[in-house]
Protein backbone atom coordinates (compact mmCIF):
# COMPACT_ATOMS: atom_id res chain seq x y z
CA UNK A 1 0.00 0.00 0.00
CA UNK A 2 1.24 3.29 -1.11
CA UNK A 3 1.65 6.34 1.78
CA UNK A 4 -0.61 8.77 0.64
CA UNK A 5 2.30 11.51 2.45
CA UNK A 6 5.99 12.26 3.05
CA UNK A 7 7.60 11.64 5.71
CA UNK A 8 8.47 15.31 7.34
CA UNK A 9 10.94 15.90 9.75
CA UNK A 10 10.18 16.66 13.70
CA UNK A 11 6.72 14.82 13.18
CA UNK A 12 5.66 11.88 14.63
CA UNK A 13 4.58 8.91 12.71
CA UNK A 14 2.73 5.02 14.09
CA UNK A 15 5.31 2.43 11.96
CA UNK A 16 4.68 -1.24 11.85
CA UNK A 17 4.71 -4.11 9.76
CA UNK A 18 3.70 -7.71 10.02
CA UNK A 19 4.80 -11.22 8.62
CA UNK A 20 3.92 -12.65 5.10
CA UNK A 21 0.16 -14.10 5.24
CA UNK A 22 0.67 -13.29 8.99
CA UNK A 23 3.52 -15.56 9.80
CA UNK A 24 5.44 -15.70 12.72
CA UNK A 25 8.44 -13.01 12.21
CA UNK A 26 9.69 -13.89 15.84
CA UNK A 27 10.05 -17.73 16.58
CA UNK A 28 11.79 -17.30 19.88
CA UNK A 29 13.72 -14.60 22.03
CA UNK A 30 16.96 -14.93 20.01
CA UNK A 31 14.58 -13.47 17.22
CA UNK A 32 13.42 -10.92 19.42
CA UNK A 33 16.58 -9.97 21.02
CA UNK A 34 17.91 -9.56 17.58
CA UNK A 35 15.76 -7.27 16.69
CA UNK A 36 16.05 -4.79 19.62
CA UNK A 37 19.50 -5.17 19.19
CA UNK A 38 18.69 -3.93 15.19
CA UNK A 39 16.55 -1.20 17.03
CA UNK A 40 19.47 0.82 18.70
CA UNK A 41 22.31 -0.37 16.31
CA UNK A 42 21.05 0.30 13.08
CA UNK A 43 19.33 3.99 14.28
CA UNK A 44 22.55 5.45 12.22
CA UNK A 45 23.28 6.80 8.78
CA UNK A 46 26.27 4.21 8.27
CA UNK A 47 26.34 0.88 7.57
CA UNK A 48 26.77 -1.65 9.67
CA UNK A 49 27.45 -5.04 9.94
CA UNK A 50 24.87 -7.23 12.88
CA UNK A 51 27.44 -9.99 12.69
CA UNK A 52 30.51 -8.02 14.19
CA UNK A 53 27.96 -7.89 17.79
CA UNK A 54 26.60 -11.59 17.65
CA UNK A 55 28.73 -12.60 20.75
CA UNK A 56 28.79 -9.33 22.70
CA UNK A 57 25.92 -9.23 25.90
CA UNK A 58 23.46 -6.91 26.23
CA UNK A 59 24.80 -4.65 28.27
CA UNK A 60 27.47 -4.24 25.73
CA UNK A 61 25.44 -3.82 23.24
CA UNK A 62 23.28 -1.03 24.10
CA UNK A 63 26.71 1.30 24.82
CA UNK A 64 26.38 4.58 23.11
CA UNK A 65 29.82 3.87 22.36
CA UNK A 66 29.12 1.22 20.21
CA UNK A 67 28.25 3.84 17.38
CA UNK A 68 31.29 5.55 17.86
CA UNK A 69 29.75 9.21 18.32
CA UNK A 70 27.49 8.69 14.91
CA UNK A 71 24.26 10.60 15.18
CA UNK A 72 21.01 8.77 14.85
CA UNK A 73 18.40 9.85 12.49
CA UNK A 74 15.33 8.52 14.36
CA UNK A 75 13.83 8.88 17.28
CA UNK A 76 12.01 6.29 19.36
CA UNK A 77 9.64 7.09 21.56
CA UNK A 78 8.01 3.36 22.25
CA UNK A 79 7.89 -0.06 20.71
CA UNK A 80 6.71 -3.48 21.03
CA UNK A 81 7.51 -7.11 19.26
CA UNK A 82 4.77 -9.20 19.06
CA UNK A 83 4.71 -12.89 17.32
CA UNK A 84 3.68 -11.73 13.74
CA UNK A 85 4.39 -8.20 13.78
CA UNK A 86 5.87 -5.15 15.39
CA UNK A 87 4.93 -1.40 16.71
CA UNK A 88 7.32 1.57 16.54
CA UNK A 89 6.49 4.88 17.48
CA UNK A 90 9.04 7.17 15.81
CA UNK A 91 10.12 10.95 15.00
CA UNK A 92 11.91 11.63 11.85
CA UNK A 93 15.18 13.33 12.93
CA UNK A 94 16.72 14.10 9.80
CA UNK A 95 15.27 14.43 6.56
CA UNK A 96 14.90 10.51 5.06
CA UNK A 97 15.79 9.24 7.80
CA UNK A 98 12.71 6.96 8.66
CA UNK A 99 12.70 5.13 5.17
CA UNK A 100 16.94 4.86 5.67
CA UNK A 101 16.20 3.10 9.29
CA UNK A 102 13.10 0.93 8.07
CA UNK A 103 15.10 -0.07 5.32
CA UNK A 104 18.07 -1.19 7.33
CA UNK A 105 15.92 -2.84 9.75
CA UNK A 106 13.72 -4.90 7.35
CA UNK A 107 16.78 -5.79 5.40
CA UNK A 108 19.05 -7.40 7.91
CA UNK A 109 16.57 -9.03 10.08
CA UNK A 110 15.23 -10.61 7.30
CA UNK A 111 18.33 -12.00 5.94
CA UNK A 112 18.85 -13.17 9.37
CA UNK A 113 15.55 -14.99 9.80
CA UNK A 114 16.15 -16.65 6.73
CA UNK A 115 19.27 -17.50 7.00
CA UNK A 116 18.90 -18.79 10.82
CA UNK A 117 15.54 -20.58 9.82
CA UNK A 118 16.75 -21.92 6.44
CA UNK A 119 14.12 -20.36 4.51
CA UNK A 120 14.09 -18.17 1.15
CA UNK A 121 11.59 -15.28 0.14
CA UNK A 122 9.84 -12.02 1.92
CA UNK A 123 9.51 -12.44 5.50
CA UNK A 124 7.50 -9.21 5.85
CA UNK A 125 3.85 -8.61 4.02
CA UNK A 126 5.45 -5.82 1.56
CA UNK A 127 6.18 -2.04 2.86
CA UNK A 128 6.33 -1.04 6.02
CA UNK A 129 3.15 0.73 7.05
CA UNK A 130 2.87 4.45 8.85
CA UNK A 131 0.43 7.04 9.83
CA UNK A 132 0.96 10.76 10.54
CA UNK A 133 0.35 11.59 13.98
CA UNK A 134 -0.89 14.70 13.58
CA UNK A 135 -2.21 15.51 16.99
CA UNK A 136 -1.67 15.25 20.30
CA UNK A 137 -4.65 13.10 21.16
CA UNK A 138 -3.90 10.67 19.08
CA UNK A 139 0.31 10.82 20.09
CA UNK A 140 -1.24 10.32 23.50
CA UNK A 141 -3.26 7.12 22.62
CA UNK A 142 -0.64 5.39 20.70
CA UNK A 143 1.38 5.31 24.29
CA UNK A 144 -1.30 3.13 25.81
CA UNK A 145 -2.32 1.07 21.89
CA UNK A 146 1.70 -0.12 21.55
CA UNK A 147 2.15 -0.65 25.25
CA UNK A 148 -0.71 -2.35 26.08
CA UNK A 149 -0.71 -4.90 22.61
CA UNK A 150 0.87 -7.72 23.88
CA UNK A 151 -2.24 -8.32 26.20
CA UNK A 152 -3.97 -9.57 23.30
CA UNK A 153 -1.54 -12.83 24.17
CA UNK A 154 -2.35 -13.39 27.56
CA UNK A 155 -6.24 -12.30 26.88
CA UNK A 156 -6.76 -13.12 22.62
CA UNK A 157 -10.23 -11.68 22.54
CA UNK A 158 -9.33 -8.55 24.09
CA UNK A 159 -10.02 -5.28 23.32
CA UNK A 160 -13.17 -6.81 21.81
CA UNK A 161 -14.24 -8.30 24.92
CA UNK A 162 -13.29 -6.97 28.36
CA UNK A 163 -10.63 -7.87 30.30
CA UNK A 164 -11.52 -10.28 33.32
CA UNK A 165 -9.03 -9.97 35.38
CA UNK A 166 -6.69 -6.18 35.42
CA UNK A 167 -3.76 -7.39 37.76
CA UNK A 168 -3.52 -10.47 35.59
CA UNK A 169 -2.73 -7.86 32.40
CA UNK A 170 -0.83 -6.04 34.51
CA UNK A 171 1.68 -8.75 35.92
CA UNK A 172 2.20 -10.26 32.28
CA UNK A 173 3.04 -6.63 30.73
CA UNK A 174 5.62 -6.08 33.60
CA UNK A 175 7.08 -9.36 32.85
CA UNK A 176 6.88 -8.78 29.08
CA UNK A 177 10.27 -8.12 27.71
CA UNK A 178 9.83 -7.30 24.76
CA UNK A 179 8.43 -3.72 24.24
CA UNK A 180 8.98 -0.27 25.88
CA UNK A 181 6.84 -0.82 29.14
CA UNK A 182 9.56 -1.34 31.34
CA UNK A 183 11.57 1.65 30.08
CA UNK A 184 8.23 3.83 31.61
CA UNK A 185 7.05 1.96 34.26
CA UNK A 186 10.21 1.39 36.69
CA UNK A 187 12.48 3.12 38.00
CA UNK A 188 15.57 0.92 37.44
CA UNK A 189 16.68 1.32 33.75
CA UNK A 190 17.71 -1.76 31.76
CA UNK A 191 20.60 -2.07 28.82
CA UNK A 192 17.90 -1.63 26.20
CA UNK A 193 16.70 2.21 27.54
CA UNK A 194 19.04 3.44 24.79
CA UNK A 195 17.28 2.41 22.39
CA UNK A 196 14.43 5.29 23.03
CA UNK A 197 14.96 8.91 22.72
CA UNK A 198 12.19 10.03 25.77
CA UNK A 199 13.47 13.41 25.52
CA UNK A 200 12.21 14.01 21.58
CA UNK A 201 9.00 13.26 22.67
CA UNK A 202 6.10 14.91 24.74
CA UNK A 203 6.56 14.42 28.77
CA UNK A 204 3.17 12.64 29.67
CA UNK A 205 4.75 10.75 32.09
CA UNK A 206 6.96 12.55 34.60
CA UNK A 207 7.49 9.40 36.76
CA UNK A 208 6.65 5.60 36.80
CA UNK A 209 3.30 5.82 38.60
CA UNK A 210 1.79 8.18 36.09
CA UNK A 211 2.34 5.76 33.28
CA UNK A 212 1.45 2.82 35.26
CA UNK A 213 -1.80 4.50 36.48
CA UNK A 214 -2.24 6.21 32.85
CA UNK A 215 -2.35 2.63 31.32
CA UNK A 216 -4.21 1.30 34.22
CA UNK A 217 -7.16 3.71 33.68
CA UNK A 218 -7.21 2.83 30.01
CA UNK A 219 -7.72 -0.90 30.51
CA UNK A 220 -10.15 -0.26 32.93
CA UNK A 221 -11.90 2.03 30.32
CA UNK A 222 -11.81 -0.95 27.57
CA UNK A 223 -13.55 -2.92 29.94
CA UNK A 224 -15.83 -0.38 30.38
CA UNK A 225 -16.80 -0.58 27.00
Amino acid sequence: MQRKFNFGVDEYYHVYNRGNDKRLIFNDDFDRNRFLRSLFLLNTSDSVEMRHYGRLPSVKIFEPSQKGGVGTIVDIGAYCLMPNHFHLLIREKVDGGISLFMKKLLISYSKYFNLKHKRIGSLFEGPFRATHIDNDRYLHYLFAYIHLNPTKIAFPTWPEAPINDIIKAEQYLANYQFSSYLDYAREDRRPEEQILTKKAFPEYFQKPSDFNTFLADWVKYQEIE
